[in-house]
């Protein structure tokens, strides 16, 4: 049967189209199961009517036309109870419904299962016999199993449009249509579509022996200068706002382009016997090849750079002019994968938004436009890209969502809203200066969470009282070595001149999970169960001290170092590690450094630490949760899968029970207590962590002002007693409604849209 299967659904999935698809499907279930019947029936929800697509046994004329009501007969008893309905003889069911069109009346047996995709019932595939029997146990087995692979095919038919089309009832003269990915930037984007399409084809190029090698590498050396200029130009035209960091990443493009670096490589396979194109997908290919292979998300996702490098520069080698896309004043920007390049192609002011098909939060594309304050979901793999060029669409960078072709009541909410948005953003300018602090005087100072891309002068012109949360381990994922102890002295003396007297906690190399090095092999079966965090650096004590060593001696005169050790589960991974902080300090003393021991603590990230918090709080000076991580290993859920994202959320009841016992343990031990992450930085959120007691917050820069604008609306009595409400509550979704009225209630409606990003 699982040959069989197998084979099913490559036909299917082969299919010329949809229609052929469902007919494929319906044949050869009947022939694999030896049964006189097969039919699929898909769900028309906006006139609440089964509507039979496909069949082999009944009547063919009755295919698009025969519609069950949702309350009438046994495939609507199938879509209701959601799960296989066996029956051996349906005339004699109570909810049997004749239906004279489709000629089923000599049929008796009938399988039904229902085809669900995400928990939303898209259909019912039901198989029938003519003799009384049940079907037995396999045959069901392979019915359901069938149905879960063909509700697949069935969503992304419906997420493109397609059996709107089939049901040729709602498909409305404007073309709404609405998709769902990843928020990866937030805001609200309305504009014209503009699509972006792949530059020229690396994999086409043939290889061939070069007539000339001395010419073909004269070629290249014009093509790799044509790129650098290229890159300098965009370079110039990125806008002015854009920090300095994000602006550096074309001054790699152009570094990497020049004839020592990739067009040394290339040179070589010239001279080797292959022409110039030849030579540039080889090269280009065994580095995409790499980088793909990786566990690391951030680096997986660098193989769309230098796929785009690579394409720039075959144009030039094919002697092609590429036209530019011709974009609008308000620009939605659509690509199957974009590239840094394409955003900043766009003329200054006119992006209004970003959808991408592929790629996550740690894209480039996503991290420019966060930098930039553009609206960008990614991650949107069912919309139909090329059928957007010029259409009207919204992007909700909030929650991820897409709307196309939208009716004018929703183009005008959204109108409002962009607006509410731009009002609110200049009203905070004026808090930067402005104590955090509840109405009533209770103090909450702010912190920012920063990587080695941050821009220092934004986070401090937002008003951060200090570095919350800075991870060490960028400047080791963007090396193919691990920095010396001098190049680590020098990034973080940086870092803690410039937000002193203000304290910085530094956190130690976190690697493993998502975050693998390329220089230092980490393959796992499940990474973010594995290797990871202070294990790694516990068992390689060298790397862990000369980091340590580094932070200490960065610190000489500065005296506002804190460090922080990340995912601890045990009490003697803090024991070993403050022995080794011991052995750090006593080094650089020796060498002739003036230093204050700092501050250590400990990060609270997954359960095990949650239910330690006590003794983890009385071997060291403060604690901090993480509660991106936390939420993810409470929830058991990733957020960067865009099948259970849904599911992540911070305001899960046992979540905030679980940040109660954490802040209780800490004050029990008259310890500081933060908490950094995306709960931090969310204003539905804020207050419920105010009122538990926590000492400081830290969140990205974005979110600061906001942030202290909520605070200052409430007491700290308020808060308390919001907090006691919704610990009654046994959902997410009723603690989440509760909070955003509450915001509501002050007035502060506009804040609600950040509250999920």
């Amino acid at each position: 049967m699982l040959k069989v299967l197998r084979r099913i659904i490559q036909e299917v999935s082969s299919a010329q189209d949809f229609k052929e698809a469902l007919n494929i499907m319906v044949k050869r279930v009947a022939r694999a199961l030896d049964t006189q019947a097969c039919s699929i029936f898909l769900l028309d929800r906006h006139r609440g009517e089964y509507v039979l697509m496909a069949t082999r046994g009944l009547n063919p004329q009755a295919v698009g036309k025969v519609r069950i009501p949702m309350t009438q007969g046994l495939v609507s008893y199938v879509g209701e109870r959601e799960e296989p309905i066996n029956i051996d003889d349906a005339t004699k069911h109570p909810r049997f419904l004749l239906v004279p069109e489709v000629k089923e009346e000599e049929y008796k047996a009938f399988l039904g299962t229902p085809l669900i995709y995400h928990r939303q019932v898209l259909g019912v595939l039901i198989v029938q016999q003519q003799e009384p029997r049940r079907y037995d146990e396999s045959e069901e087995a392979f019915l359901v199993t069938l149905s879960a692979q063909l509700a697949a095919i069935i969503a992304h038919a419906e997420a493109t449009g397609v059996i709107d089309s089939l049901f040729d009832v709602h498909k409305t003269k404007t073309g709404e249509a609405t998709y769902s990915g990843i928020p990866s930037a937030p805001g609200v984007g309305i504009g014209t579509g503009v699509v972006v399409y792949p530059l020229e084809d690396l994999d086409a190029v043939p290889d061939r022996e070069p007539d000339d090698v001395e010419a073909e590498i004269r070629l290249l050396e014009s093509a790799l200068a044509s790129g650098r200029e290229d890159f300098r130009l965009l370079s110039e035209r990125l806008y002015p706002n854009l920090p300095i960091e994000e602006r550096s990443l074309f001054d790699v493009y152009q570094r990497m382009l020049d004839i020592t670096d990739l067009g040394a490589e290339i040179v070589t396979h010239i001279r080797q016997g292959n022409w110039a194109q030849g030579a540039l997908k080889k090269v280009i290919q065994k580095h995409v090849d790499h980088l793909e292979s990786l566990e690391n998300e951030y680096l997986r996702e660098r193989a769309v750079d230098i796929k785009d490098l690579g394409h720039r520069v075959l144009l030039y080698l094919q002697k092609n002019d590429r036209a530019l896309p011709l974009y609008t004043d308000q620009t939605i920007l659509i690509g199957d994968t974009l590239t840094a390049a394409d955003l900043a192609e766009v003329p200054e002011d006119c992006l209004a938004g970003v959808i991408c098909a592929k790629g996550s939060n740690s894209s480039h594309v996503a991290i420019l436009a966060r930098a930039m304050g553009v609206p960008t979901v990614m991650g949107v793999s069912d919309i139909p890209i090329y059928e957007l060029q010029n259409k009207e669409i919204i992007v909700d960078g909030f929650y991820g969502q897409i709307y196309i072709s939208p009716n004018p009541d929703l183009k005008k909410e959204f109108e409002n809203l962009a607006e509410q948005e731009r009002e609110l953003d200049a009203s905070l300018e004026s808090l930067r200066d402005e104590l955090c602090q509840t109405r009533d005087g209770h103090r909450v100072p702010l912190m920012v969470n920063t990587g080695l891309g941050a821009d220092v002068s934004l986070s401090l012109a937002a008003g951060a009282e200090g570095v919350g949360l800075y991870r060490t381990e960028t400047p080791f994922l963007m090396r193919d070595r691990f920095p010396s102890g001098e190049e680590q002295r020098v990034i973080y003396g940086q870092l803690l001149t410039s937000f002193a007297p203000r304290p910085v906690i530094m956190r130690t190399l976190d690697i493993g999970g998502d975050k693998a090095l390329p220089y230092f092999p980490m393959k796992e079966d499940n990474p973010f169960l594995g290797w990871r965090g202070i294990r790694v650096t516990l068992d390689h004590p060298e790397i862990f001290l000369v980091q340590v060593r580094a932070m200490l001696r960065a610190s000489e005169n500065i005296n506002n170092l804190r460090i922080m050790l990340p995912m601890v589960t045990d009490v003697s991974e803090v024991d070993e590690a403050l022995r080794l902080f011991k052995r750090a300090y006593a080094d650089v003393c020796d060498e002739g450094f003036k230093i204050e021991m700092p501050e250590i603590g400990v990060m609270i990230e997954v359960p095990s630490a949650v239910y330690q918090a006590r003794a983890l709080s009385s071997r060291v000076d403060f604690i901090s949760v993480g509660s991106n991580d936390l939420t993810q290993y409470i929830l058991a859920v990733d957020r960067n899968n865009s099948r259970v994202a849904a599911l992540f959320d911070s305001l899960h009841p046992a979540v905030l029970r679980a940040l109660m016992q954490i802040v209780e343990a800490g004050h029990q031990e008259g310890k500081h207590v933060s908490i950094c992450g995306e709960m931090a930085g969310d204003p539905v959120a804020v207050l419920l962590l105010v009122a538990m007691g926590f000492n400081s917050l830290s969140m990205s820069a974005s979110s600061l002002s906001r942030i202290k604008w909520v605070i200052r609306q409430f007491t700290l009595k308020k808060a308390q007693k919001l907090l006691q409400e919704v610990l009654t509550m046994e959902s997410s979704v009723m603690i989440r409604c509760h909070m955003e009225l509450a915001l509501e209630q002050v007035g502060l409606g506009g804040l609600l849209r950040a509250g999920k990003r």
